[in-house]
């Protein structure tokens, strides 16, 4: 089958691979539509952490957003799975250790990440091997584009749910790609204040195309306080800045992640009574995601920009960006073309 084989820094292409097996308690799933998000992204350039720790290595698979049909099935799996649309958990546990059982799989030490730790291969192929136990059925009314934005939808959930927010209070989000944006449509959809700060005219402007009126810049940002803030940003600034503009008593959630260490002075948290959370994965909120999609609530297909195949794959991820694109944020890939 084809895949995308990325083999070291800005060094990559579509080629012929084995195609997986599905071994007991897995199946195999035929890929239908793929996000490419920024650690893809910092994968291709060499930067990803994980390169420089040995939780991943050159050469790799990527892809983590995805959904498809499954199309062969492992020892001990539910027939009922055969054919059925489905999405998944990028955080695979070993299903043995304490924070497994209680729940917490996405913490798990030993834990493959699809198409990023451990060698697990990625969704930027014609076929991808999944646990049936990581698998979500997807309605019918969750076509392809929105079945790949599950991942991060789960994870923008994940955060609106940290912010602990009543309907009606104000929310800053920072950061306007595709996390923030998410965030900001989960929680308009739960009843909230939404304000976006960004730093890109352009990404700003798209965002008042999808009915966010509260859009700021470093200039225009007002000096009133937000009863959550939440950081889906990668400067390394804004998590600082975000303690300073929160109210008293309530919470700044993080969820984006700077390439540098982020600076902020604890005494802030402390003598304003503040809740820092972070969230990593979309585990706990993808349920959540495919009900907020198939009922409407949240619509994530204008952050589309362009669907592509695996030939263009490696230009997207360096940043190039096709004449007829949108400004959304998000590059999906189609496997079958």
């Amino acid at each position: 089958m084809r895949a995308f084989v990325i083999t070291g820094p800005n060094a990559a292409q579509a080629g012929e691979v084995d195609p997986p097996v599905a071994r007991p308690g897995e199946v195999v799933v035929d890929v239908e539509r793929v996000g490419i998000c920024g650690t893809d992204v910092e994968f291709y350039a060499g930067t990803m952490a994980y390169l420089h720790t040995g939780e991943a290595e050159y050469p790799l698979r990527i892809g983590h957003e995805w959904c498809g049909t499954v199309a062969a099935l492992g020892e001990g799996v539910d027939p009922a799975w055969l054919g059925r649309r489905v999405t998944g958990d990028t955080m695979l546990g070993c299903g043995r250790c304490a924070r497994c059982t209680s729940g917490r799989q996405h913490l798990c030490a030993d834990r493959h990440e699809i198409g990023i730790r451990f060698a697990w291969p990625g969704a930027l192929a014609e076929q991808m091997p999944v646990p049936a136990s990581a698998l979500l059925a997807l309605p019918d009314t969750v076509g392809p584009e929105a079945g790949a934005l599950v991942e991060p939808g789960g994870n923008a959930l994940r955060a609106v749910r940290s912010a602990a927010l009543a309907p009606g209070e104000r929310l800053l989000v920072m950061g306007a790609g595709t996390i923030g944006l998410l965030v900001a449509m989960f929680a308009r959809a739960a009843g909230a204040d939404v304000h976006l700060f960004g730093r890109s005219a352009r990404s700003l402007a798209f965002a008042r195309t999808l009915g966010f009126d509260h859009v700021w810049s470093k200039e225009t940002l007002p000096t009133a306080t937000f009863h959550a803030v939440i950081d889906a940003s990668n400067a390394v600034d804004l998590p600082a800045l975000a303690l300073d503009l929160v109210e008293p008593g309530r919470r700044v959630v993080c969820i984006g992640l700077a390439g540098e260490p982020s600076l902020v002075d604890t005494r802030s948290i402390a003598l304003r009574d503040l809740t820092v959370v972070g969230v990593l994965s979309a585990s706990g909120g993808l349920a959540g995601a495919i009900d907020a999609y198939a009922s409407g609530a949240v619509d994530p297909r204008p952050l589309v920009a362009a669907t592509v195949g695996l030939e263009a794959v490696a230009s997207a991820l360096a940043g190039a960006r096709g004449p007829g694109w949108s400004a959304a944020p998000k590059i999906h890939v189609d496997p079958r073309r």
